[in-house]
This record gives structure tokens, sequence and C-alpha cells, in this order.
């Protein structure tokens, strides 16, 4: 029986490196792919995770307000801060113009006197609120106690983010109205109490109760930030080991045309030596996938500027992964040989629905931006599991035991696929 099957290995391995054209594309368009998908994709993760929306800044108040929110944008790793236009200072006009051109996603123009309006606004809720002399409390009443703070947008932006520059805007004028009111209210406490110890600037500036530390539930020791790299090296590895479904079911469609099926079919050997010869070459072939496509993550990227891949902390998960996800795409090309009765029949079928795995697996686009009905079909897709695995491993941290579902997953699609194949085989044979 192992003499059979090394036979069977052996032709198998022979067909294959014969077809050297075939089997470089096997290996270099994976590796093409991730580079070209990475660097279109760099951009919006970027724009998702990093400094990516890029801002246009114009502070016509050069007072607190218009001081606190360009200090808060620049230090804020959602925005790509900018306050000139072409070398020269941005105005109202040129970031409308910039905007529309598409230049920046958000422009935030501070109108002259927002903070004195800020302070007016102040004076007048205190004056309303507290029963004191007023005459204490210096106010104007001639001019306006509101600001009108413009907000361009480019008809491009998400929702998502003008709604977060929103919620940094209204942070930021909260705090500098909370400064105000802390100050009006210490001065005329100093009046009636003095206190010349404690200063209302001082106190205010010691006065933040609430800090924010984040932390990315990880169990790897350094922060991974999700992006362009830890997405599409597993990503397009995947793909890579299922699009061996096509030159498996060349294989099988080659033996029918050629008749050589017939005469393997006369050897006092099962279904199952015939098929685990293609099993043995396609795994191995498909771990060779792995190891390149993991050597461009760690290697050749990082040389192109991006970020490198880390791949957690446990080797036997990924181990584990890998061989149960190389399985699968081996059984599902079997499987795709067996049902078609063409060699363009298992091409296009082949081809069309590991694209259709792919796209609902989140390959081509991350599942976790797709709408909440589609997330939910996702997860009948064999690519999603070995993705939903790669994640666990390489963006939390997790080892072993977290992927196990996923991989038990992959296992029986395994079984289920070459189960289906051999009792297709069974009833075309009785045909």
């Amino acid at each position: 029986m192992i003499s059979k099957l090394l036979a069977s290995v052996r032709k198998e391995y022979l067909l294959l490196v014969r077809d050297r054209t075939g089997l470089s594309i096997l290996f270099l368009m994976p590796m093409v792919l991730i580079f070209v998908m990475t660097l279109i994709q760099d951009g919006a993760f970027k724009t998702l995770n990093e400094k990516g929306i890029p801002v246009v800044f114009v502070n016509n108040d050069k007072d607190s307000l218009g001081f606190l929110i360009e200090k808060g944008l620049r230090n804020n790793d959602l925005c790509s801060y900018n306050d000139s236009i072409n070398g020269k200072p941005a105005t109202l006009e040129s970031a409308k113009q910039a905007v529309s051109d598409g230049k920046f996603l958000i422009g935030i123009v501070i109108p002259e006197g927002a903070t004195a309006a800020i302070r007016k606004n102040v004076t007048k809720l205190i004056k309303e609120s507290i029963n004191i002399d007023t005459q204490t409390i210096p106010y104007d009443s001639s001019g306006s106690d509101s600001a009108e703070i413009d907000i361009l947008i480019d008809p491009v932006a998400k929702k998502t983010f003008v709604t977060a520059i929103l919620s940094s805007l209204r942070e930021f004028i909260s705090e500098i109205k909370t400064k105000i009111m802390f100050e009006s209210f210490s001065r005329q406490i100093a009046e009636i109490i003095p206190d010349k110890s404690h200063g209302p600037k001082n106190a205010f500036a010691q006065s933040q109760i609430i800090k924010y530390k984040e932390i990315y539930a990880s169990k790897t020791e350094k922060m991974i930030m999700p992006n362009a790299v830890q997405h599409n090296v597993p990503a397009w590895t995947i793909f890579a080991m299922f699009f061996i479904a096509i030159p498996l079911c060349g294989s099988i469609m080659k033996e029918k045309s050629e008749g050589s099926i017939f005469r393997l079919r006369t050897m006092p050997a099962s279904y199952l030596i015939l098929t685990g010869g293609k099993l043995i070459v396609y795994v191995v072939v498909c771990l060779v996938q792995f190891l390149l496509m993991i050597s461009v993550g760690l290697y050749f990227l990082p040389m192109l500027g991006l970020p490198t891949l880390v791949l957690g902390n446990s080797f036997w998960g990924i181990s584990i992964l890998t061989i149960a996800t190389a399985l699968a795409a081996t059984g599902y090309g079997v499987l795709v040989g067996t049902l078609a009765s063409t060699e363009q029949q298992g091409a296009i079928m082949g081809s069309l629905s590991i694209l259709l795995l792919s796209a609902l697996g989140g390959i081509w686009v991350p599942t976790y931006v797709m709408p909440e009905s589609m997330r939910s079909i996702s997860s009948v897709s064999p690519l999603n599991w070995s993705l939903d695995g790669y994640y666990n491993l390489f963006l939390r941290g997790s080892g072993v035991l977290a992927i196990l579902t996923d991989a038990m997953k992959l296992f029986v699609f395994f079984i289920a696929t070459m189960a289906i194949a051999s009792f297709t085989n069974q009833i075309k044979r009785k045909v």
C-alpha cells in the first residue's frame, strides 16, 4: 500500500515539475498579488487606523480656542494636519478650493473672535446662574455670544470620518468653555475668599481627573496595529492555496482526456490511494507557497517602506492552521476536478467559485468593514475560517486553543469534499 502511494506521489511530482510555466505561476502570482494589493490598500488602512485623514486647518481666531484645536489636530492620530496650501497659509477661500479639488477630505475654519464669543457666552451664563453682584463680572453686551465654525467636506469623505472630526471639535470647544467658566468662578470666589496660594490657571491645569489609556486586546508583548501587511499577507496566501484547485483540477481532467485514468483504474489500488498522491504533492506546494508569502511580508515589503509582518508567538498554531488550510484547498480541488466533465468546466467552476468564496471570506475586503448581513454570510466561507485563524494568531497574539475551532472546520471541510468526490467518482464509474 505504501509503495503504491509513493508511486502515485512520484507520478504527480513528475507531472507538476514538467510544467515549469504553470509551476512558476503558482508561486509568482500570489507574490505579485501581495505586493500590488498591499501597496494599493496601504493608504486605505492608514486612513482607517493611522494618520490618514488629510485635514486643512484655518485659524482666524488666534486665541485660546483656535490654538487648542490646532494643538489637538496636530496630536490626533486620526488626522494628517495641514495649515498651508502650496506653501502659503491657508485661507477660507483657498481651503474651499483645495477640498473641492480633492487635496483634503476635510477643512476646518475657525472664525475671528470665536474665543471672545465663548467668553461672552460663559459670562452671560454665570450672571444668570449665580446670585452675586453682577457688577464684579465684566460683560460686554455688544456683539454675538456664539461663533460658527466652518467644516468643509469633500463629498467622497466617509460619514464616519466627519463624525470623528466633529466629535473632536466638540471636545475641544467643551474644554475651552469649561476652562473659561472655571477661571471666571475662581475669580469670583477669590474676591470673597482671598487665597493667593492657589491660582485659577494652576488649579485648572491640575484638574484632569479622567485620563485615557489605549490598550489593544492582544496577547503579544508589543502592540500590533492592523495594517495592509497584516491583512494582505495571510489573505492572499490563503487565496493562493485555494487557487491550487485550478491546476489540481487540470491534472485530473488531463488524466480523463488522455485516457490514463482508465489505466489507473485497472491497477489494484483504491481511489484514496490514487488521489492520495495528488493530495500529498499539492499540500507540499501549498506549504511552499505559505513560506514564500510569509517571507514577502517579513523581508520584501519592508524594503518598500511598508510595515513588517508580525507572526505572533505561536509556531504550533501557525503550523496547524496552515496544514488545515492546505488540506481544505487540495480537497476542494479534487472535488472540482471530480465534478467537472471537461477541462473548461473545471477551470470555470474552480476559478469562479474560489473568487466568490474569497470575496465572501474577507480576502478582497476585510469582513469588519462589511455590512452586518454580509458578515453573517461570510462565515460560511472556508477562506474566512482560515483568515479568522490567522487574525487570531497574528493580530491578537493567540495560541493553539484559539484557532482549534477554525482548524477543525477546515479539516471537516476537507473530509466532506473528499467524501463527496469519492461518492461522485463511484457513480461516474458505474455510468
